[in-house]
């Protein structure tokens, strides 16, 4: 049998609003010490404390401390009662054009081909662009006001304009990192270092998970790959378990979880039951967590080799479903580019489908990345392509889990690391528009959706070419702080203490947008 294992961790301290006596905590710091000094992490720390109780390796005096520290994973109250549950991260590697997409400039078109003025590029950088003969770029792209709100969007997201009265528009959000890896990692983990957790690990580092029998925080991808790569989803300083778990949508779904070929599954479970009896001897001798840790690895991992092909079995879902979200979608022939890499419509679409699932299944966060947008040029084939690759599963989530009752309690981001240039890319030096833009860290835009935050809006804008931010500007730790808040957590009270201080993922900054609640 193989056994799908994360690497070991290290010590761990969650925060609590109890307030323990002085043996008791004495008692539990000591159980904690011991514990995380000797023992794995993995998804057999997620079911530990359980297990041990079913198995009877605990006593009642001793299941609640060694429970509470070795099933990290379990359902944990928030800070405060908040609307949301579950969060599904839309992330779209690469940085959109929020000027072709979400942010309608006629002034600019008006301006197109036209120098941008000294005085605004005198401290600028860029990653291509040659300032000097930089030329500015009008979108060729045509917007419409949706829905009752009026909420305006380009003609490249038809379906995600049908959804508009549940989405919220935000139009000023800016970041200080303008190159993809830094600035995918300040998305994620809200600094553009490495080492950090990412925000699903954070949510299940407070929160728990729902499932017992899949991970709390899962990956999907699509496309190319993106360039932080499963630095994306690491846990950075916090144990591994809260680290995401890479999912496939068709085959295995997680790597080396099955059976090898002819192993029966009465075998296997003989095997684990001989393996359990031996390993409980030496656990009642000796009390070893580390011990104990590996029989609950074994099992969880047991019970995922049914769960996780039964996630992935669409054979249950209504052709009404699949249809919706365009499954069974066939590849443009006519664009591609960046964002192709195989069967990626009908990938993208399984994967959001798929997302729903998880939710349903009471897994706390699914990150799906997308990549790459990362237009520097030949936007007029390659940002359609990307567009409708995302544009009807996306909007098909929003519709499903609204129907499902599941909008109000799942919290759906749609991001990217930033935007793109007024100004068309000229890496080549000549004084032209060209058919790309470049990084753009000053102004961009995302949507969100359910969660408790309200639907219809359009908040803060950019200056007439989309430049920079003119109204209600919106930092990404900002952006945290309010995800966190609709989770029911304070950012400044969820942190980690680590190398001599308290970290938590909004860092040193960040508050809540009290304007985007319902």
């Amino acid at each position: 049998m193989r056994i799908w294992r994360p690497p070991i961790c290290e010590g761990m301290e969650r925060f609590s609003d109890m307030k323990p006596s002085n043996e008791q905590q004495a008692m539990v710091h000591s159980t904690r010490r011991e514990f995380f000094n000797t023992t794995a992490s993995g998804l057999g720390m997620a079911a530990l404390g359980s297990m041990l109780a079913d198995d009877g390796l605990l006593s009642p005096a001793h299941a609640s401390p060694v429970a509470d520290a070795a099933d990290p994973l379990a359902p944990r109250a928030p800070h405060f009662a908040g609307p949301a549950k579950a969060c599904i991260f839309i992330f779209m590697a690469g940085a959109p054009s929020h000027i072709d997409l979400f942010d309608p400039k006629p002034i600019l078109k008006e301006r197109h081909g036209q120098p941008l003025p000294d005085s605004m590029l005198e401290s600028v950088r860029f990653a291509f662009i040659k300032k000097d003969k930089a030329l500015l770029q009008g979108s060729p792209y045509k917007f419409s006001r949706h829905g009752q709100c009026g909420m305006e969007m380009s003609e490249l997201l038809p379906h995600l304009g049908g959804v508009a009265d549940d989405l919220l528009l935000v139009r000023s959000l800016h970041t200080e990192q303008f190159n993809h890896h830094p600035g995918q990692l300040m998305m994620q983990c809200g600094r553009g270092t490495f080492g950090l957790p990412t925000m699903g690990s954070w949510l299940t580092y407070g929160l728990g998970s729902e499932s017992r029998t899949l991970p709390g925080y899962v990956v999907l991808t699509s496309g190319r790959g993106s360039s932080g790569g499963a630095t994306l989803w690491q846990s950075g300083f916090l144990p591994s378990t809260f680290a995401g778990v890479p999912f496939r949508n068709t085959g295995e779904p997680v790597l080396n979880l099955q059976n090898p070929a002819g192993l029966p599954d009465e075998l296997q479970r003989q095997g684990l039951d001989a393996l359990r009896a031996v390993n409980q001897g030496r656990y009642q001798e000796l009390r070893d967590p580390e011990i104990a840790a590996r029989i609950a690895a074994y099992e969880l991992a047991y019970r995922m080799q049914t769960a996780a092909p039964e996630l992935i079995d669409m054979s249950d879902e209504s052709q009404e479903a699949l249809d919706l979200y365009g499954v069974d979608r066939a590849e443009p022939k006519n664009f591609g580019g960046r964002g192709k890499q195989g069967d990626t419509y009908r990938g993208f679409a399984r994967n959001c489908l798929l997302a729903r699932r998880m939710v349903e299944r009471g897994v706390r966060f699914v990150n799906i990345i997308y990549a790459s947008w990362d237009h520097h040029s030949n936007i007029p084939k390659e940002l359609p392509y990307n567009a409708g690759c995302v544009d009807q599963p996306i909007a098909a989530l929003i519709r499903d889990l609204k129907a499902r009752g599941l909008l109000d309690s799942t919290l759906v981001v749609w991001g990217s690391e930033f935007g793109r240039t007024p100004l068309g890319e000229n890496r080549s030096g000549k004084r032209e528009v060209g058919t790309g833009r470049d990084h753009h860290p000053f102004s961009f835009s995302m949507l969100l959706s359910g969660g408790g935050l309200r639907g219809g809006m359009t908040y803060g804008s950019t200056d007439e070419i989309g430049w920079n931010v003119a109204e209600k500007p919106v930092h990404i730790n900002d952006l945290h702080a309010t995800m966190l808040h609709q989770f029911g957590l304070n950012h400044l009270r969820l942190t980690h203490r680590f190398q001599g201080r308290d970290f938590r993922l909004t860092d040193v900054g960040g508050k809540v947008i009290r304007d985007w609640i319902s």
